[in-house]
């Protein structure tokens, strides 16, 4: 009887609230008084107002008070997973609000949804919350594999945080096989009991097809391989070497002794360096293609350059931002041939300090293209035979070694933040399989050009705050306090400490990882870190990058590859000729928000989707080593299992399902603890796993540990 009339309550108080009877918003106070609730049953009100937020009926605000949930909504991104949970990702919330599977309206991944908050954020517990409108759908397209039936077929999509298969009715197949790899249009999205339904677009080819795996990830996440029409005749008028009027008026440093230091597979060589010294002094120049010349603002190459964003280099291939008569020809910093720069040549004193720069349009001619590896023999391993085959360039390698070690230091001294973490170098045969796998090789080489570019990133973006020009900067904010006062407190059962206060300073970060060094835990404690760490981005604001202890910084050195340094050059060179008008400067403050916003979207978008295919072609890898027993590292505990990573960069996960016994995840310890507490499995911990699976649709490995089998 009780809960009849509790659920009556409940009815009655929602429809009042829902219709504004109450004069809503109001507190559980002000709902008592005016009802004429007695004091003595007003915690009976508040019983069945908490139960109308914890179910999303009603809302409630941060001050207490109580009204329609759409008006206290938060709007956000849902971002799915494969068991029908998700999390509501807020701009400018740094926690997701979690969703559980029957709250979710049956939101799609990507969707726009309104979310309201049944239940806060506690420790140890995420805010949970309920969709209660679906705003806009982002997800059109679905690469997925197709199961054909009789008279109809299904797109098992290859995104696992999509928990569905989509409906392909049997007018809609267009040609596709049972095992076709498949684009499929969604042309409804369904309900709870009715699956999205779609149309097969695009057949990529079948499963096992060479190139169809790497096709469905750029396919998945919508990069634009083909130039439309309109830039292809744009690149008509573009010229293969350099028109002689558009060398003057230009600093000719055809004469300066310089060069490009790429990996030995790049085509797309945007940046030059040269050096001498006089006295103390070292004169550094740094020389950057001048894309702007030939991607002017507002033309189809520009608008196409913006839509994309940056280049995409996948494992197989490269995406790039401008075509490749731009990018690898009269833009390519190539051997030999006349081009257009901008360059930053700067004065560096005996402590590393820049003493005074210039910033100018230039017109060089490189010397020699070089590549990593013969810098590296000539510097490192002083290789005879790579050093008589340069020799009128050696003198100049070992001016750049002293210039780079002397920023480097600079650097390090005011507190730039090194994770030295291996990238993955995958090797392909012809067909696209992986051959071999192993880590990327940064050397003495890679550290020079690094430090080159960064002190001309930051020597611009200083020259152009003090200008106070509408401009791009790149930005990497200070840790969160609260994810830093966790770190604090992890550490501290190893025996380091790491020292806070309100303005987090990024030498103590330093300080810590150097305290580590060669230790048991520094591989622990490093991740944890970084994941501790803000992602940097694109803003108009300079406010710093906290990781490279710098107070300006701005991307200038790669304008054939992302789109804000393109942007950039495009005000400095029109600050030099002449200075921005007060109509210019409108007109750049208007555009460059969004660019900042749009740009560090498609990084990001670059990012994930060259991850998924170093991902695939690791599971692809692992395949032929099934059963085999490899030493590595716990690079990642949670509830669900231990990851763990081998030396050769690869990392795979151990299922809790498949640990012996009875397992806990400790989030404070960032331990797996056994049910008798005899056995552990933390980060940074030496194993030895099986390989037990791989599978390339997920991109997932599955390991067991040796001593489960």
């Amino acid at each position: 009887m009780e809960k009849d009339i509790f659920t009556e309550r409940r009815r009655m108080l929602a429809d009042m609230i829902l219709n504004n009877e109450l004069y809503v918003p109001m507190k559980a106070k002000e709902i008592a008084i005016l009802l004429d609730i007695p004091k003595g049953q007003r915690g009976e009100l508040q019983e069945v107002l908490d139960s109308l937020v914890s179910d999303g009926t009603i809302g409630v605000s941060k001050k207490g008070k109580y009204m329609k949930p759409e008006n206290v909504a938060l709007t956000g991104i849902f971002e799915s997973t494969g068991k029908g949970f998700g999390f509501v990702v807020i701009p400018d919330r740094e926690d997701d609000i979690f969703v559980k599977a029957n709250d979710t309206m049956n939101a799609f991944y990507h969707d726009k949804v309104k979310v309201v908050i049944t239940s806060e954020k506690t420790k140890g517990k995420r805010a949970e919350g309920r969709i209660i409108a679906v705003l806009g759908h982002e997800i059109v397209n679905v690469v997925g594999t197709f199961q054909k039936n009789r008279t109809y077929g299904f797109v098992i999509p290859d995104n696992m945080k999509i928990n569905c298969d989509i409906f392909v009715p049997q007018e809609c197949i267009n040609g596709a096989v049972d095992g076709s790899k498949v684009v499929a249009q969604i042309t409804d999205y369904g309900s709870c009991n009715k699956n999205p339904q779609g149309r097969i677009t695009e057949v990529l080819g079948h499963i096992n097809d060479p190139g169809v795996d790497i096709m469905s990830v750029i396919r998945a996440y919508d990069l634009p391989v083909e130039f439309p029409d309109s830039v292809k005749k744009a690149l008509e008028d573009i010229p293969d070497t350099v028109k002689e009027e558009d060398k003057n008026g230009r600093v000719d440093l055809r004469n300066v002794q310089m060069v490009t230091i790429d990996g030995e597979d790049a085509k797309d060589l945007d940046d030059a360096v040269s050096i001498s010294k006089e006295g103390p002094v070292y004169h550094l120049g740094v020389h950057i293609a001048d894309v702007s010349h030939y991607v002017t603002e507002g033309s189809a190459l520009d608008k196409e350059a913006l839509k994309r964003g940056t280049s995409v280099y996948l494992v197989d291939r490269v995406i790039p931002m401008i075509p490749h008569k731009l990018s690898n020809g009269i833009c390519s910093l190539n051997e030999g041939e006349d081009r257009l720069a901008l360059s930053c040549l700067m004065d560096i004193d005996e402590k590393g300090n820049i003493v005074g720069h210039r910033i100018c349009e230039t017109l060089i001619n490189v010397n020699r293209r070089m590549s990593y590896t013969s810098v590296k023999k000539i510097l490192a391993d002083e290789d005879a035979e790579e050093i008589m085959k340069y020799k009128e360039l050696v003198p100049m390698f070992h001016m750049m070694e002293e210039a780079a070690s002397l920023l480097r230091k600079k650097r390090f001294a005011r507190g730039s933040v090194d994770f030295d973490f291996p990238e993955s170098k995958i090797i392909l045969d012809k067909d696209g399989h992986p051959t071999d796998i192993k880590p990327y090789d940064r050397n003495v080489a890679t550290k020079i050009i690094e430090d080159f570019m960064l002190a001309a990133n930051e020597t611009v973006a200083e020259d152009y705050f003090w200008q106070d020009m509408p401009f791009l900067y790149r930005t990497h904010e200070n840790p969160d306090p609260e994810k830093m006062r966790k770190l604090a407190t992890f550490i501290n059962n190893f025996g380091y400490t790491l020292r806070l206060n309100d303005d987090m300073r990024p030498k103590e970060i330093q300080k810590l990882l150097s305290d580590i060094e060669g230790s048991d835990a520094e591989n622990l404690i490093s991740r944890l870190t970084l994941r501790s760490m803000k992602k940097a981005k694109y803003t108009t604001e300079c406010v710093g990058h906290f990781g490279l202890a710098a107070k300006y910084y701005c991307h200038f050195t790669s304008p054939i590859r992302r789109y804000p340094d393109l942007q950039i050059h495009r005000i400095i060179k029109e600050n030099m000729h002449g200075g921005l008008s007060g109509k210019r400067r409108e007109h750049f403050s208007g555009i460059l928000p969004d660019v900042a916003v749009s740009t560090s979207a498609t990084e990001r978008r670059a990012a994930d989707a060259e991850r998924d295919t170093d991902k695939l072609k690791m599971a692809e890898y692992m395949e032929q080593f099934v059963g085999e027993t490899f030493e590595g590292v716990i690079s990642g505990v949670t509830a669900w299992g231990v990851y763990v990573e081998l030396p050769n960069t690869i990392e795979g996960m151990v299922s809790v399902n498949n640990m012996r016994g009875f397992y806990t995840f400790d989030e404070e310890h960032y331990e797996m603890v056994s049910e008798l507490g005899n056995k552990t499995y933390k980060l940074g911990q030496k194993v030895k796993v099986v390989v037990a699976g791989t599978d390339k649709i997920s991109r997932t490995i599955d390991f067991v540990f040796e001593e489960d089998m």
